[in-house]
């Protein structure tokens, strides 16, 4: 069974074409700056390796361009998107609605539209893809993955806010969490690579970040909440946030209540901190003796680190920590930064180790360490591919 899947992004396109059940990466790639006359393209299979900047004004044609490479004469691995049996799709925000994998016709389009202006970064750009997909290869299946489903499993006791009950029963304010795609796809590898753990927190940093309390295998806790903004400090993103600083903005300073949500969740976060919000770009900047760039990495370290004490207070004891996504798995400073000073935890790293780099699953813990602390690669687009034959397959 060949699957593409589809990550459709507000200005980015990351795909895959997996072969089915193997597993087996066909061919990837991403365009990015949708929009711009400069877009990024790359196209990669085994024998062949494109990269190309040029205009890509929509993602439309972003599709159509990558749709065109897997037919190429000459690079394509299929000669036509009638060999394509299904499209899986990344959707971020799935609320109430979507709690498993789910196939899309018009009601669940619907539905995804419906939660625009809960996710409104994500989903719009997701639907866009779901749209364009349908058109292009028309005769797959295609299924939608929601980051939400993972954490369904969360009590009442730590989705339901301290507000009056009916905006949760009439309007279903609640915590959902994010990333739930790959926190399931690296606690899954975790509990399987340590056989007998079921205490687990799992770090994801990347421009985005969340955490989450995973015991025997279930998110009983995440730090993103009815929307992709709380929780840790994350490139343009806030984290937490007083909300009376909100109401002082908008009541005493003159911010627009829009003013405001463009500012937490596009210019905060290590870019309002720094100027920058790449990472590398920070720890560059902190390394020439930046002392913002400095704090603002003391600040993340520091957000992650409360939230591991409150989550392993949660799990009523901690077996393992797992860092994933392209911060957790590239930054070793963060990583050092996160572990320093954390014995109390049973939290020790080795450095030789942490300095090291692999695409492979690795302990970076010293022997003596209680507690395991892994690097873990996530693949999103493979746990896709699984959820979305596994739900072929029952149908």
């Amino acid at each position: 069974m060949k699957i593409v899947i589809i990550n459709s992004g507000s200005s980015s396109i990351k795909y895959q074409l997996i072969e089915m059940p193997a597993g087996e990466v066909i061919c990837s790639g991403m365009i990015d700056r949708i929009g711009l006359e400069t877009s990024n393209l790359s196209y990669v299979t085994k024998n062949n390796k494109i990269e190309e900047t040029l205009p890509i004004p929509n993602h439309k044609v972003g599709l159509k361009k990558i749709a065109g490479l897997l037919m190429d004469e000459n690079v394509g691995v299929i000669k036509s998107t009638l060999e394509i049996d299904a499209v899986g799709h990344r959707v971020v925000h799935g609320a109430s609605s979507f709690s498993d994998t789910t196939i899309i016709n018009d009601e669940v389009k619907d539905k995804i539209k419906q939660l625009f202006e809960l996710a409104p970064l994500h989903n719009p750009a997701n639907f866009e893809g779901i749209v364009v997909a349908e058109e292009i290869f028309a005769s797959a299946k295609q299924v939608a993955v929601f980051d939400t489903a993972f954490h369904q499993t969360i009590p009442v006791l730590a989705h339901k806010y301290a507000v009056p009950n009916f905006l949760l029963t009439e309007n279903k304010i609640r915590v959902y969490g994010f990333h739930g795609t790959s926190h399931k796809y690296v606690s899954e590898k975790a509990i399987k690579f340590l056989e007998n753990s079921s205490k687990i927190i799992t770090i994801h940093l990347g421009n985005g970040c969340s955490m989450t309390a995973v015991k025997d295998g279930k998110s009983i806790d995440t730090t993103l909440g009815f929307g992709p903004m709380n929780g840790l400090i994350m490139g343009t993103r806030s984290g937490d946030i007083d909300q009376s600083v909100i109401f002082y903005m908008v009541n005493s300073l003159g911010y627009s209540v829009s003013d405001v949500s463009t500012m937490l969740n596009k210019q905060s976060g290590m870019l309002g901190l720094t100027g920058f919000s790449d990472l590398r770009d920070i720890e560059s900047q902190a390394g020439q003796g930046n002392r913002d760039c400095q704090l603002a990495l003391d600040m993340n370290a520091y957000r992650i680190k409360k939230y591991i004490g409150s989550y392993a207070a949660a799990l009523n004891g901690l077996d393992a920590i797992v860092f994933t996504a392209g911060i957790g798995e590239n930054s070793s400073y963060i990583r050092k930064l996160v572990c320093t000073d954390m014995d109390y935890f049973g939290i020790e790293i080795d450095e030789a180790k942490n300095e090291m780099r692999s695409k492979e699953i690795r302990e970076i813990n010293t022997p003596q360490s209680k507690t395991k602390v892994l690097v873990i690669p996530t693949n999103e687009e493979i746990e896709i591919a699984n959820q979305v034959y596994d739900l072929l397959l029952s149908i």
